[in-house]
């Protein structure tokens, strides 16, 4: 897990990932700068660690639920895993160093399209769902906004809940 390890010890520096130089990063993760690059696209890169795996997580709720099991609180519960892991203790550095950065919003604003896509990808795919690919694109939308709403709430849990409610009732509102 070099890849992990590498994301953890970026978040040491005491300097906007921005601004802190290449090799700083693979000095502070005690790595070749070769190295830190052969495992993360870039230094923002290093900050979202776990992308791939919230994308895959996200459209695993869709395609790895039981065959009777309705969406919506698949969904729902993987959306509150996924705001638990990011609003537990220790995440409030992360998300200020995130927010005080341009690039790092940036990056987590592309991050967050690409999820949504991937996700409305799965919704489209699932021939049990039946909903149009603009009901599909939207879902997965609210879905990915719910966790970004979340993750910057004084009540992450409460806020997926209500926001979950609107999309719920907006996913019905769709049914064929």
């Amino acid at each position: 897990m070099r890849r992990r390890r590498l994301g953890q010890r970026v978040r040491l520096l005491d300097r906007d990932v921005e601004r802190a130089p290449g090799g700083d990063v693979a000095a502070e993760a005690d790595v070749a700068v070769t190295t830190v690059f052969a495992h993360f696209a870039s230094k923002e890169a290093l900050v979202f660690e776990r992308d791939q795996d919230f994308e895959q997580r996200l459209t695993r709720a869709v395609t790895d639920r039981p065959p009777h099991e309705p969406l919506m609180p698949a969904l729902h519960r993987e959306v509150q895993a996924l705001v638990r892991h990011c609003t537990a203790e220790g995440g409030a550095p992360v998300r200020r160093m995130i927010e005080g950065s341009p690039a790092l919003r940036e990056y987590e604003e592309s991050m967050s399209l690409r999820h949504a896509q991937a996700l409305a990808a799965a919704l489209a795919a699932d021939p049990h769902l039946s909903r149009s690919a603009t009901a599909c694109r939207a879902t997965a939308r609210f879905a990915i906004d719910a966790f970004a709403l979340a993750c910057q709430a004084d009540d992450p849990g409460a806020t997926v809940d209500e926001v979950f409610r609107m999309i719920t009732a907006a996913w019905e509102a769709t049914a064929p």
